[in-house]
């Protein structure tokens, strides 16, 4: 009995450590398998560059030649003859030698961070480098540089659960109920303060089509804080696409096929730079997505000088023919860590009444109609989760047309 007992004791031992030395096998071909799969995708998507340029903040951008650039990776796109520069611009774009005082402070010069380090040659587009640890610090290496599902703002939509389902909270405007080809916006550019490293803080506007479902179209640029999609808490220009509500299709900037840039002077997802500064300088940017009315391409354009590039019309569904709604304005992230909202801050930081020079603004905001016009939008709603959280306050007047100031500081007295 007492050798039957000291055998059975001695097979759990081997057992156990027949268990242990496995687990340790499986997790080192785990790690292995997933060191595999970062490394064939930083391949995919870091092409080979003709040059490099080291920015200030630690990225490095690559200049790709155009022809070789991540758009060409789809299938659709193999023998597409790149369009440099679109066949129309839409007409009635707002003079910026007419604006008022007001709106010429606002205006200061802005770049990327990168441009004091050098420049990309012609016939090339900047990509910044994705680096290993962009890779990691997403859920998965198929989810990184996606946004997650239900991340759009739904205005009439009064069922609280539904609206902030995914822990997304917005101050926005918006126009809808009419055929859209394009929109307009000068944003003003702040760094926002990002609780939590699963957060962001971003100013942008949308072009959507389709239903709020499983088939919504969505085109998106603007500014945004992420410190899990980029590694630190600078304000980058960014852009976003999707064709099926952020499920399968779609990613920021250049991270997947989609997108074809032509511009050799900017780069998605690279620093801005300088910010604005609470009751001191002002700093914002022009964005200008329309249609081309020959092509049927969405096209970019940043500032006055740069059109960056187009989003191919068989990329979408519902766009491919027009967009349906509107949207201009924040939104982040709310986490709600320990049961408390967010602190993550939204445009600047302040609330809408504190005015310019404190709070976030979107000015001169437009929509381009069927004949490629850039219009005021007429009957501009205004949406926000919680407005003691967020809030949004729409005006107009001569200068700055249809604008309206937003954001907030998250959790507050009044914001728990």
């Amino acid at each position: 009995m007492a050798r039957f007992s000291r055998k059975r004791g001695a097979f759990a031992i081997v057992f156990m450590l027949v268990y242990f030395i496995s687990l340790a096998c499986a997790a080192r071909l785990s790690v292995s398998r997933q060191k595999l799969e970062v490394e064939k995708h930083l391949k995919r998507v870091n092409k080979p560059p003709i040059k490099s340029i080291e920015s200030a903040d630690g990225d490095i951008i690559d200049c790709v030649h155009i022809s070789q650039q991540p758009a060409f990776d789809h299938p659709f796109l193999k023998d597409h003859k790149i369009q440099m520069r679109p066949n129309y611009h839409p007409e009635g774009l707002y003079d910026e030698e007419k604006l008022s005082t007001r709106s010429k402070e606002s205006t200061n010069p802005i770049t990327q961070l990168w441009h004091m380090n050098g420049r990309c040659p012609e016939d090339t587009i900047p990509v910044r480098r994705t680096k290993k640890d962009d890779v990691l610090r997403a859920s998965s290496v198929k989810r990184y540089g996606k946004k997650k599902h239900r991340a759009i703002p739904k205005p009439r939509s009064t069922d609280p659960d539904l609206t902030n389902e995914s822990g997304h909270q917005h101050a926005i405007a918006y126009v809808e109920g009419n055929k859209y080809y394009g929109a307009k916006a000068t944003i003003n550019v702040w760094e926002p303060k990002v609780q939590q490293s699963n957060e962001f803080s971003l100013s942008q506007l949308w072009i959507l089509g389709g239903s709020f479902g499983e088939d919504l179209n969505s085109i998106e640029a603007g500014w945004q804080v992420s410190p899990d999609l980029y590694g630190d808490n600078n304000t980058r220009l960014f852009t976003y696409w999707t064709s099926d509500a952020y499920q399968a299709t779609g990613c920021y900037n250049l991270l997947c096929s989609g997108f074809i840039q032509v511009s050799s002077a900017i780069a998605m997802g690279a620093s801005i730079s300088p910010v604005s500064a609470y009751r001191n300088s002002q700093y914002d940017i022009n964005i200008l997505i329309w249609k081309d009315p020959k092509e049927g391409h969405w096209w970019m354009q940043f500032g006055n000088d740069y059109v960056l590039g187009y989003w191919p019309s068989f990329l979408f569904s519902y766009l491919a023919e027009s967009a349906s709604m509107i949207e201009w304005g924040g939104e982040v992230v709310n986490s709600q860590q320990d049961g408390k909202h967010t602190a993550t801050q939204m445009g600047s930081g302040r609330f809408p009444e504190e005015g310019f020079g404190k709070s976030s603004y979107f000015r001169n905001i437009q929509v381009v109609d069927s004949s490629n016009n850039l219009k005021s939008p007429k009957d501009l709603g205004t949406f926000t989760e919680q407005s003691n959280c967020y809030d949004v306050q729409t005006g107009s007047n001569e200068d700055w047309g249809h604008h309206f100031y937003y954001g907030g500081p998250g959790r507050n007295p009044n914001c728990q």
